[in-house]
């Protein structure tokens, strides 16, 4: 029986519109109402995922930051928190610069951004949050900030297989790479991935990995859906995640993530 229940959310909750259907709000307010407990597990900011989970009802730890920030919405003081040396960042910075794509660095609070770029900024507001800031030189940043939480290239989708490999050639020994958008290559701080965030949060939870569900579809995501006791892909997910799912799910446009909890949450609780 299914007692912890993670969920994604870009690709997996929501699409661009960022809209939760009523059929899947139905499904998580229910598998709550059966004493399930549900958490969200995400690369975006916790002050981007509070208010989702205040919305849904959530209270215990989220995942965020792609494991790097695992706090409740309600909490002041992180369950666990994770970041990166600001010269470690300067030396992948400095190596990026000679190739493609753009780097986000994420500080504090805020997203930062050099402002000679070529994305436009309705795109970057979408995909990073409201706290965006645009600086005249990325190194800036680093000498306000002796830790960074993470690193995004954002690239061209058909640059971004070679950029994601490439970084993780270099500096795999020292940082987790994973892709979490067919335009995000991020650089998160060494041990960071959804699974060991969800290990970590089953065990302050008490909840055996037998009893641990997740549902995602992009590359980080694949930890967390091979960790989980049920793990489920989307049916819009990477090849990769879905090969280490234990089910696949519809897509995002047929409420793969209702369909899931109905069948093996919900249903399986029926029975």
């Amino acid at each position: 029986m299914i007692k912890l229940l993670a969920l994604d959310l870009d690709g997996t909750l929501f699409g661009d519109d960022l809209v939760i259907s009523p059929r899947v709000r139905m499904c998580i307010a229910e598998a709550q109402n059966q004493e399930v407990i549900v958490t969200l597990a995400t690369g975006r900011m916790f002050d981007f995922t509070r208010p989702i989970a205040q919305d849904l009802g959530i209270t215990v730890p989220l995942i965020t930051y792609q494991g790097g920030l695992i706090q409740a919405p309600d909490d002041d003081a992180p369950l666990y928190q994770a970041t990166m040396d600001a010269r470690l960042v300067s030396e992948i910075l400095t190596w990026q610069a000679q190739r493609e794509g753009t780097p986000v660095l994420y500080a504090g609070d805020s997203v930062y951004l050099q402002q000679d770029q070529h994305w436009s900024e309705d795109f970057l507001h979408g995909m990073v949050g409201e706290r965006l800031i645009w600086v005249d030189d990325l190194f800036s940043v680093l000498d306000a900030y002796e830790r960074l939480i993470k690193l995004i290239i954002v690239a061209e989708a058909s640059d971004a297989d070679r950029i994601e490999a490439e970084t993780r050639g270099h500096f795999g020994h020292q940082v987790e790479v994973v892709r979490s958008h067919t335009m995000f290559v991020e650089v998160n701080p060494p041990g960071v991935t959804k699974g060991n965030a969800l290990a970590r949060l089953a065990a302050h939870l008490a909840v055996p990995q037998a009893q641990v569900m997740a549902l995602g579809d992009q590359g980080n995501d694949e930890t967390m859906v091979a960790w989980a006791g049920l793990g489920v892909a989307m049916g819009n997910a990477s090849p990769a995640v879905k090969a280490v799912a234990d089910w696949i799910a519809p897509p995002l446009a047929e409420d793969g993530a209702a369909v899931a909890i109905e069948h093996f949450v919900l249903n399986a609780s029926r029975s």
